[in-house]
């Protein structure tokens, strides 16, 4: 099965909501709890996008960001960077990692559909049941 969205998230309570918020929009999931896991699951699964955190063990965010990037199998991966509220210095680390897109934690629901609709190039307007 095609996966559209991988989530690296450590924080159980998180990972739980954010894979019930996105399959609930109509998505395939799949999850991984630290940094090392992600580049097998992304070779793995090929997905769509990645909702990454940044604060991970055994690896950042930040260094699976800079992984993917220096690919050139999954270079062009859309990356969605979770970070925490305030926290501006890993917002523009990010950035210059080559993430996408951002959300902050304490995040909406509605935030993070927007957030992968946009990267996924798929019309709001269309409300999957």
């Amino acid at each position: 099965m095609a996966v559209d969205i991988l989530i690296a998230e450590d924080e159980p309570s998180i990972l739980e909501a954010l894979t019930f918020v996105l399959r609930r929009a109509g998505w395939t999931v799949h999850t991984v709890t630290d940094g090392e896991a992600v580049m097998n699951a992304v070779r793995r699964d090929r997905p769509r996008v990645l909702v990454l955190d940044i604060m991970m063990p055994k690896r950042s965010g930040f260094e699976v960001l800079k992984q993917i990037r220096g690919n050139e199998a999954t270079a062009a991966l859309p990356v969605l960077v979770l970070t925490a509220k305030g926290q501006q210095q890993d917002r523009r680390i990010a950035g210059e990692l080559g993430a996408n897109s951002f959300v902050t934690k304490p995040y909406s629901n509605a935030d993070v559909i927007e957030a992968v609709r946009a990267l996924l190039d798929e019309p709001a307007a269309l409300e999957r049941q």
